[in-house]
């Protein structure tokens, strides 16, 4: 079994790093963890190439994680909240699923055969509303054929309760885990 992370916090030891370890810990298989804010991935800049041909203009660390896409069989975003959103950065590297949707769309073709598990982790404190974020994790999970996603993982008081205090979030990430673990 092979497992997905896209790891949106600038925060090596946060609270969404915090969540992320819990699921890897509890994980059976392998994992690949690409971190939003160490990677070395273009945005999409819309340049149409992906309108009539396989893949990505761009040829850096993103092919990698399009090779694993295609054989993982889960993936998980994880985010902290930026004004009730995904960070900008992991949005940045996720807008490169953008030759997924023309794959389908201009090019008519199935680009990811095989269907995987998805999962959402959500951390951070602000207004109490994850479901803006939430939202966006979905379509991009959909984007890369994940469907039967787990309910969204959420550490939402991290302002006063950090994720490792937090007991809800913490079983809820090994849940995550045993959700990915079963066939």
């Amino acid at each position: 079994m092979k497992t997905l992370i896209f790891n949106g916090s600038p925060r090596k030891n946060g609270d969404t790093s915090t969540l992320i370890d819990e699921v890897t810990s509890n994980l059976k298989g392998e994992y690949k963890i690409v971190n939003a804010y160490d990677c070395n991935i273009m945005p999409c800049i819309d340049c149409r190439y992906c309108w009539k041909n396989n893949g990505c203009f761009y040829n850096d660390e993103m092919q990698e994680v399009y090779d694993y896409i295609q054989e993982c069989d889960n993936i998980l975003i994880a985010s902290p909240l930026y004004f009730s959103e995904l960070t900008g950065q992991l949005l940045t590297i996720l807008s490169r699923l953008q030759t997924y949707f023309c794959a389908k769309f201009f090019r008519k073709e199935i680009p990811i055969e095989k269907s995987k598990k998805g999962g959402v982790i959500i951390v951070g404190g602000g207004d109490g509303k994850v479901e803006k974020a939430y939202k966006t994790a979905v379509v991009l999970l959909h984007h890369m054929n994940a469907y039967d996603i787990f309910p969204v993982v959420y550490s939402h008081n991290t302002n006063n309760i950090p994720s490792k205090n937090d007991i809800k979030a913490i079983n809820e990430s090994k849940e995550l885990a045993n959700f990915f673990n079963n066939d």
